[in-house]
């Protein structure tokens, strides 16, 4: 017969891999909060584009030199894309192992995959990621980075450079697509996030969460396709 050491051996690793699990899901549920406090200021200066070029270039103007003269010129900038490559990194590697344990843990393979119960959001989660972070890197090169304008018009003019992106019908199509895939992912995560914080304790509750999680998602993804969508119909233009 097995000793009570040998037995106690297996429930002392599911311990140690629940409390990894919780942890990992702290860090997805915090650098989440992070992205989310991200795009909602970055929604805000989008907005500015309403303004006119005036208004949009001084916005994108003073995003460098705030903080002068303690911080250098662009200081801000660097300071929030460290904090968010650091929250990038955290967020995908946490989904990643996650998602890996949960794979472990379906030992059995059904025939016939049933619908559980997951709303479209929860469906949407993996290859929603991966097609957030795929925009996220085009998203870059188009606007930070490489300053890619496919019109072959100025790129060192950010109004003028959004004006040319989202003239251009395909590029207006990929943006309104990730920012779908951006609301399903809020939608879900949100939730997701306030159950790993105890926030879902009860039923009144749970349903603020989603309530919220929702609202959340509907007032991104709307306040992000503003913009290339007037921009389509001429209401934004130079």
């Amino acid at each position: 017969m097995a000793s009570q050491t040998e037995l106690a051996k297996p429930l002392v690793e599911q311990v140690r891999s629940t409390r990894s699990t919780i942890a990992l899901k702290i860090g997805m549920a915090a650098s989440g909060l992070i992205f989310v406090l991200f795009v909602l200021l970055h929604m805000y200066g989008n907005l500015k584009a309403f303004g006119g070029e005036h208004a949009f270039n001084t916005y994108a103007h003073h995003l460098r030199t705030f903080g002068e003269p303690m911080l250098p010129y662009g200081g801000l900038l660097w300071i929030v894309r460290a904090v968010l490559i650091v929250s990038l990194v955290v967020h995908v590697a946490t989904a990643a192992t996650l998602w890996k344990r949960a794979r472990r843990a379906r030992r059995v393979r059904y025939a016939v995959k049933k619908n559980t119960g997951a709303t479209w959001a929860s469906l949407l989660m993996r290859w929603g990621g991966v097609t957030l972070l795929l925009f996220i890197i085009w998203h870059l090169l188009n606007f930070t980075i490489g300053k890619i304008n496919v019109t072959g018009g100025p790129t060192d003019n950010p109004y003028r450079l959004l004006v040319d992106t989202f003239d251009t019908w395909w590029l207006t199509l990929i943006y309104l697509v990730a920012m779908a895939m951006l609301g399903a992912h809020l939608h879900h995560g949100v939730w997701s996030a306030c159950q790993t914080l105890g926030l879902t304790s009860n039923a009144r509750a749970r349903r603020r969460a989603k309530a919220f999680g929702l609202v959340l998602a509907l007032v991104i993804t709307i306040g992000f396709s503003l913009v290339p969508i007037f921009t389509v119909f001429g209401v934004i233009s130079y």
